[in-house]
This record gives C-alpha cells, structure tokens and sequence, in this order.
C-alpha cells in the first residue's frame, strides 16, 4: 500500500509538472531508482525538464531497452515505424547503414527484427557515437564517427541493403517551439534541418545512390507536411519515391531505391 501510495503522490507531483504520462513516469523512476533519496532526486530533476530517458539512462525502443546517454537524442516512438518499415524490405544477414543515429537505437532495433544483419552506424557527435556503441556493438556492429558518409567504410559502397536516416528536419525557425526538454536538453545538430529542415536530407539523399546495392532502399524519417519536398529531393537524387504513413504513430516515411530497382 505505501508503494501504491507513493507512486500516486510522484505522478500527481509529474503531472502539475506537465508530465502526460505521470503515471508511468513514476513507475519507471520507482523501478529505476535504488534508493528513496535517489528518486527524490530523480524526481526533482523530471519536473526541472529533463527528459526521462536521460534519467534513468534508457529507452523502449521496438521492445528492446537502448542506452540513451545525458546530451544525445531520445529516440522517438514514431521512429519504430521506420525500424519495422525497414525490416518489411530487408532480409537476414542484411548490410544496414543508420546515417544520423544519434544512440543506435534504429539500427540496433531493426538488427534485432532481422535475426542478423551487418550493421554500421554513423554520428558526426563524439557523444552520440559513444552511446550509440553501447547498444550497437553487442549486436555486433561498428560505430562509425563522422559527417554522413564520410564516416562509414570505402568498402561498403554499392553493398548497402538497407540505408536508414532519421536526419534532424526541424526548421531553424520552429527550434524555439519545440518543448523544453528536447530543445534544452538534446543537441541542436540532432534537431536543426536549416531554413526547411531538409538540409542534412538532401545530403543523405545525393550521396545513397553510391552507396546502395541493387535493389537496396534508402528510408528518410520526416513529417507529413515536408514529406512531398523530402520525396522530390529523393527525386532529383535520381532515386524512384513514395511516401508511407501510420497514422497511429504519426510517423511519416520516405521509401527510396535506385531507378529500375524498387
């Protein structure tokens, strides 16, 4: 009973602070916590705007636990329908390539899918590649550390199956909006996409085509409203375009693959 209780006082406590989820908040905090003065401080530091994840030091993601480290992106749960989109198009053994990946957690998430899969991921932030190696090497991938496609390998160039990028597609101008404990607490570079968030985008879209096999896919998390500008970049990269959608999850999908190919 003094459990029960006391997990009712911290979500009312999360909930006057804005938390939507108090209630399993503080059953994750309780469960995290080895101490009652530990969780005060947990708690306090939740309603000061940090995010949970950063906290208790992970995610669920696709099912699985990942590291998520103090100063790297959370991962989002409408990212899972990239993971799984990509699993739809991709077959054991797989050579998978998370550009962007922040903590790992979308490479790692969709290894785990696969059964197996050659798996490298690349961040251009030294924190992000720290953390990523915690949940992607023992899966039995590398971390890479580096801009995009620079960091990965000369060797897998054209061997790619599956190139999987949740680049940052916020608008520099929409920053500002985003709620505290992204803007304050993730990196800009993880979040900033340039005037149109599309920049890092058309980056990763000019440079797939060198990179993926035949018959390889290039999957570009964005939102509804850019997704008709992040098809026509896929376009003009010389890539054949659709977008796919769960409304469940409010996640939007870009699918690319090499003309003839898809």
């Amino acid at each position: 009973m003094a459990t029960v209780t006391r997990r009712m006082s911290i979500a009312t406590t999360l909930r006057a602070a804005g938390c939507v989820f108090a209630d399993d908040e503080a059953r994750i905090l309780m469960d995290a916590a080895r101490t009652p003065e530990e969780l005060a401080r947990m708690v306090d530091r939740r309603i000061d705007g940090l995010p949970l994840e950063h906290i208790v030091g992970w995610v669920d993601f696709c099912g699985s636990r990942m590291v998520v480290e103090p100063g790297v992106f959370v991962p989002r749960r409408r990212t899972e329908f990239l993971v799984r989109l990509a699993a739809t198009l991709a077959k054991p053994g797989a050579v998978v390539v998370d550009l962007c990946c922040g903590s790992g957690a979308i490479g790692a998430a969709l290894s785990e899918l696969l059964g197996s899969a050659e798996l490298h991921a690349a961040d251009i932030d030294p924190a992000a590649v720290q953390c990523a190696r915690r949940n992607v090497e023992p899966r039995g991938g590398r971390v890479h550390h580096g801009d995009l496609y620079e960091a990965l390998p000369l060797h897998l160039r054209g061997r790619v199956d599956v190139l999987l990028a949740n680049a940052p597609y916020v608008p520099t101008g929409s920053i500002g909006l985003m709620p505290p404990e992204a803007r304050l607490h993730e990196p800009v570079m993880a979040l900033d996409g340039g005037v149109d968030g599309l920049d890092v985008q058309r980056r990763v879209a000019l440079g797939a085509a060198q990179w993926l096999a035949p018959g390889g896919w290039l999957l570009i998390e964005t939102s509804e409203s850019q997704a008709p500008e992040t098809a026509d970049i896929m376009a003009v990269a010389g890539l054949l375009a659709r977008v796919v959608s769960e409304e469940a999850l409010d996640a939007t999908v870009v699918l690319g693959s090499i003309r003839g190919t898809g």
